[in-house]
């Protein structure tokens, strides 16, 4: 007779319930009195068989002693859960935590903190962000489900809810990534506002400090006048005025209660960049990645570093082969800084993922990088990132 144990590679679990089933009503009846030859007091065979019986039993249970074992090494995914980028992640997890202790879908969770997220007044995402050099606020985005439905934008001005319109294109179009003034047409032809396009006060106080430091002055026809310049500068910044690096996209990663993933990224890129420059922030596999059955990354920093090496996808491939989030996300930073250690110690890249297991994780370039996690008590807390250099 054979017996076969086979584990499900994703989640670590024994499928032998119907194996150990039909086991068990096959032992029974061979020790029922009435089905078993040998177990009558009178017979010359009872305490010899039973005795190899016995043993033979014992060394067929000798596979499944560690099964208990086995079960309180493979952890209970901690759900539902929702992380985020930076300690500005707060805004994010505090929007999407109520869907998710409601019940409800990851997606929705993820949406709405970006949602949130976007209508808060920071340097670096939403219409109240830095514009760049031309003084034009940009805003890129993406959002991806358990299904592997994604949509995104890029080069998106003057609508104020980016990931929604993204996700539109998601759920409404065979598409996944629409920019510039097809995104906005897209948009505006499925009912959102078009907004002002006006500056907040913090974004052009910071833009006209830029200008005069940067001695930039927008320039029409640029294009016919390269040959006679230098370069295309001045380039956007490696960091702003307070001395904090010039990228804080905002990342969002849920599991929800269901056990299924899904995560957004949301930005308005870097401050002061040249116009029309897209980061990683709306590429599937750059800034975000989700695949259900292992887990889920975003990213924050330097977006071009990110893109060269498919970097959340990476990070996801990484956790794939069994190394756990903070883990997956480190062998992918050293991916980055590996080609050129020097260069790395300019930049800022950051990741965070969570697996199937609600286990998360990140790791950066730099000392500095920080994500927020929400989980049961409904409280957001702040965890510093390790980092590459210290």
């Amino acid at each position: 007779m054979k017996f076969h144990i086979f584990i499900d590679r994703n989640s670590g679990k024994c499928i032998f319930e119907k194996i150990l089933n039909n086991l068990g009503k096959y032992f029974q009846n061979f020790t029922n009195t009435n089905l078993n030859p040998f177990s009558h007091a009178n017979s010359p065979f009872t305490m010899s068989t039973n005795r190899r019986s016995f043993l033979r039993l014992s060394a067929f249970a000798l596979p499944f002693s560690g099964i208990n074992q086995l079960f309180a090494k493979t952890p209970l995914a901690i759900k539902p859960l929702v992380i985020s980028t930076w300690d500005s992640g707060q805004i994010s997890n505090a929007a999407a935590w109520p869907v998710l202790e409601k019940g409800g879908r990851a997606l929705d969770a993820v949406e709405q903190a970006a949602i949130a997220i976007e209508n808060d007044i920071n340097c670096c995402v939403g219409l109240g962000g830095n514009p760049d050099r031309d003084g034009h606020v940009t805003l890129d985005a993406c959002i991806m489900d358990e299904k592997s439905n994604c949509g995104a934008v890029a080069f998106l001005e003057r609508i104020k809810h980016p990931i929604s319109v993204a996700r539109k294109i998601m759920e409404t179009t065979p598409h996944v990534f629409l920019a510039g003034e097809g995104a906005q047409q897209f948009a505006l032809a499925n009912g959102f506002k078009l907004e002002s396009g006006r500056l907040s006060p913090d974004a052009a106080e910071e833009y006209k400090k830029w200008l005069k430091k940067a001695e930039y002055k927008p320039v029409i026809n640029i294009e016919h006048k390269q040959s006679k310049t230098k370069g295309h500068g001045p380039f956007a910044p490696a960091r702003l005025d307070d001395g904090s690096f010039n990228h804080d996209t905002m990342g969002t990663l849920a599991l929800d209660a269901q056990g299924n993933l899904s995560g957004m990224c949301t930005t308005s890129g870097m401050g002061f960049k040249m116009r029309g420059r897209v980061g990683d922030s709306p590429i599937i596999g750059a800034g975000l990645f989700v695949d259900n059955e292992v887990g889920a990354a975003t990213s924050s920093g330097q977006g071009e570093e990110v893109i060269r090496v498919c970097g959340t996808h990476l990070v996801v491939e990484f956790m794939r082969s069994g190394l756990s989030p903070e883990e997956a996300c480190k062998k992918a930073i050293e991916r980055i800084i590996k080609p050129n250690p020097e260069r790395a110690k300019t930049f800022q890249v950051g990741f965070i993922a969570v697996n199937k297991l609600g286990q998360v994780g990140a790791y950066s370039v730099q000392k500095g990088f920080a994500y927020t996690l929400t989980t049961g008590d409904g409280k957001g807390k702040v965890v510093e990132s390790k980092s590459y250099f210290s």
